[in-house]
């Protein structure tokens, strides 16, 4: 069942963190952005202001935004009724994103604010030195007082390279660089215990403590006809944000003065309790950042062995391998349910593991010709989900 936290507590647990927050993360969403004449100039220029205002009080912001598409479409007179294929959308974001930005650089010059446009795709996070490259850039920005805007590169970015939608990439953008919240804004006023359109007895969740299955189930992932991602996505992306020690907001980011009403203790849409032990920033990167490139199914004595005591994944408890995968990719751990319980970095490809499945560490040798480890994957490689 999940943790209830009454309405005081909640307010004592928000302003607690609201206060001590240093380094935020805004994501907003094309929902928001948008109206059905394109940009919306007034929404922008009111989240510059609040953005800003953030910055006044010394804290370090990071804005992540969606819109290119959008303002592609209204450039070239796109109605957005017409349906475009990839190579047409990826165009559209190459003219849209100087749109989006000159929109984005006129609202914050006039709060006397610079900005700089960061551009990303997954493959930016997946590489671990390129990752650390982005995180340096960022800081670096921040050490020059200027404000960060990151956008998906849609103009590169094909299937294999996505990150599946913007609150995903705020979520990584908030542990990457150790934000203390992330605030997602978007075109709802919160999570409500049951579907506020359909049943009356709906009521707010001012905070979670815990994103449990049962507060998943509380909604569904219905997606704006501007947007890719649902509210089940944003429920992911605080689940993701509170694994690395932070906390999350979800609420209306159409609202005037949402961030200062926020920042002030106000009780408005939902607030997501950080967990009280954070994964460590490498173990986050290999659980949430890397794209899993197969999956080995383990017995329950593995499954026990790795997730109530520690231990490595060793090829005595695999009992199938699925997928074609090198040696340092991230794979999946299934138990003999089908269920997730772990990921992490193989020591061995696909085709080996297949042959050293259900064999004892000492007979690897034997098999292969070669013993590169005892592990197929070493706990310090391996974390549980």
């Amino acid at each position: 069942m999940t943790l209830q936290i009454t309405k005081e507590d909640g307010l004592y647990f928000r302003q607690t963190l609201f206060d001590k927050a240093k380094r935020v993360v805004v994501k907003v969403g094309s929902a928001v952005l948008t109206s059905e004449r394109g940009m919306n100039q007034e929404v922008i220029t009111n989240l510059a202001r609040e953005i800003s205002f953030l910055h006044d009080t010394g804290r370090e912001v990071i804005l992540v935004t969606s819109g290119a598409v959008a303002a592609g479409r209204k450039k070239l007179a796109i109605d957005e009724s017409i349906s475009i294929d990839l190579k047409e959308k990826q165009a559209l974001a190459a003219i849209g994103q100087s749109a989006l930005m000159h929109i984005y650089d006129t609202a914050f010059s006039a709060c006397n604010k610079n900005i700089a446009q960061v551009l990303l795709t997954h493959s930016d996070l997946a590489n671990r030195d390129r990752y650390l490259n982005v995180r340096n850039t960022i800081l670096t920005l921040f050490r020059f007082g200027v404000i960060p805007i990151i956008n998906e590169n849609d103009t590169v970015s094909v299937e294999e390279l996505r990150f599946g939608d913007n609150d995903t990439l705020g979520a990584l953008v908030t542990n990457l660089i150790e934000a203390d919240m992330f605030i997602c804004l978007t075109d709802v006023i919160g999570l409500y215990s049951k579907n506020p359109t359909i049943d009356s007895e709906a009521k707010p969740l001012y905070t979670v403590a815990d994103i449990t299955p049962e507060i998943e189930a509380m909604v569904t992932n219905v997606k704006s006809s501007l947007g890719t991602g649902g509210m089940l996505s944003k429920l992911r992306a605080a689940k993701m944000v509170s694994a690395g020690g932070g906390s999350s907001f979800i609420g209306p980011g159409r609202e005037k003065s949402i961030l200062r009403q926020l920042f002030s203790g106000e009780m408005v849409g939902t607030f997501f309790l950080p967990r009280k032990e954070k994964i460590q920033s490498r173990k986050h990167w290999i659980a949430y950042v890397l794209k899993p490139k197969g999956d080995v199914v383990i017995d329950d004595g593995a499954n026990s062995a790795i997730a109530a005591h520690g231990k490595s994944l060793l090829p005595s408890g695999i009992l199938e391998v699925r997928g074609k995968f090198g040696i340092g990719e991230s794979i999946r751990c299934l138990n003999e349910k089908n269920k997730c319980v772990a990921v992490g970095l193989t020591n061995y490809c696909s085709d080996d593991i297949d042959k050293i499945k259900r064999c004892h560490s000492g007979e690897i040798f034997a098999i292969l010709g070669f013993k590169d480890s005892d592990e197929v994957i070493h706990r310090d490689n391996l974390v549980l989900m």
